[in-house]
């Protein structure tokens, strides 16, 4: 049974071959598909672009750039790469299909085009977009929903994007692969989202927690972790949210986890948080210096809360990379990151 999304999708239709393109736009509107036709490379890329589509269907040989091309172009660009792309060709050699595969498609068909082969695909790519689609949503809701906590409170206003933006930075220093470094830049922004559950009066108190209220705040990062976890594409963000607050001795919350036992992400996490909370002004406190704040840091780091290691890479980040949150380090970590929040009482 077809769902009702899947009678409203946007196919694109790239071949130079009118005849061609006459068959599969033919064959797909009488499904009651909308069909979008392009007649070659450049062309397809501008729709794609330009228009909201759900499947693209691209000719191997199609003039101006191939469909090689086209895909790898899609799926390299941020705003297209979650489009299905169909590489329809008459090459049937294994050489062209590693190679389609290396660009990033999801499937093939041969020409001629079998009618029930095409369709089956189609609709098959078209159920993976519409839970992709769905995905995307709750993740954007989550976003929203931890930047409405960051906003409570003025003293923490931009602290998820610097610290999504610091945390991608070290992560790629420390070579971590682009799952893990997506992982932070989700983490970043998303760490506090358990503060949901914490009262204001708490979370704003500009004074010294008591340890009732202290043992309601540290139950923010169990909560963030729950928050998350109907999510399976979170999975690596999950020991970030939970873990971000444990120490190498042991004395952190919510599992007193110790020195190996934490993951690298999270210290990774830990160590930006704390430096953007020493940096930025508080109600109780101003801003320290960043020298004031890194020597701060390895008094804590003598007692045994933090990875020196880490530490010291973030500091030579910042200072002899000139590491800042001007334009062009937003722009660096936003590429870097694929898109591109408060510091803690701790």
């Amino acid at each position: 049974m077809l769902m009702p999304e899947v009678h409203q999708a946007t196919i694109l239709v790239a071949d130079d071959l009118e005849a061609y393109r006459s068959l599969l736009n033919d064959l797909l509107e009488e499904q009651g598909y909308k069909v979008v036709c392009a007649v070659d490379g450049e062309d397809a890329l501008n729709i794609l672009r330009s228009q909201t589509i759900d499947v693209a269907l691209l000719d191997v040989m199609i003039p101006s750039r191939a469909g090689f091309a086209v895909c790898r172009a899609i799926k390299s660009d941020p705003k297209t790469c979650l489009i299905p792309v169909v590489l329809v060709t008459g090459l049937n050699n294994i050489e062209d299909r590693i190679q389609g595969i290396d660009c990033g498609a999801d499937d093939f068909i041969s020409k001629p085009v079998n009618k029930e082969e095409l369709l089956a695909r189609v609709r098959s790519l078209l159920r993976l977009k519409h839970l992709t689609d769905e995905m995307e949503h709750a993740e954007t809701v989550l976003f929203s929903l931890a930047f409405s906590i960051e906003a409570k409170n003025a003293y923490t206003e931009g602290h998820g994007q610097r610290l999504s933006m610091y945390s991608v930075a070290l992560g790629a220093r420390r070579g971590l692969p682009e799952e893990q470094r997506e992982a932070l830049r989700r983490g970043g922004i998303l760490h506090d989202i358990g503060k949901v559950a914490v009262p204001e009066q708490i979370l704003l108190k500009s004074g010294p927690l008591t340890p009732e209220e202290r043992e309601i705040m540290e139950q923010h990062t169990v909560v963030g972790e729950r928050i998350c976890s109907p999510l399976k594409s979170f999975r690596m963000v999950l020991p970030i949210i939970r873990h971000h607050h444990e120490k190498l001795d042991g004395s952190g919350y919510p599992d007193g986890l110790k020195n190996g036992a934490i993951p690298l992400t999270a210290k990774i996490l830990q160590t930006v948080d704390v430096y953007d909370a020493l940096t930025t002004h508080r109600p109780y406190r101003k801003a320290l210096s960043r020298a004031a704040a890194f020597q701060q840091i390895r008094e804590e780091v003598r007692r045994g809360w933090w990875d020196g290691a880490l530490v010291d890479e973030f500091e030579d980040l910042l200072v002899r990379a000139h590491f800042t949150l001007g334009k062009r380090a937003k722009e660096t970590a936003q590429r870097e990151s694929g898109k591109c929040i408060p510091s803690k009482k701790n």
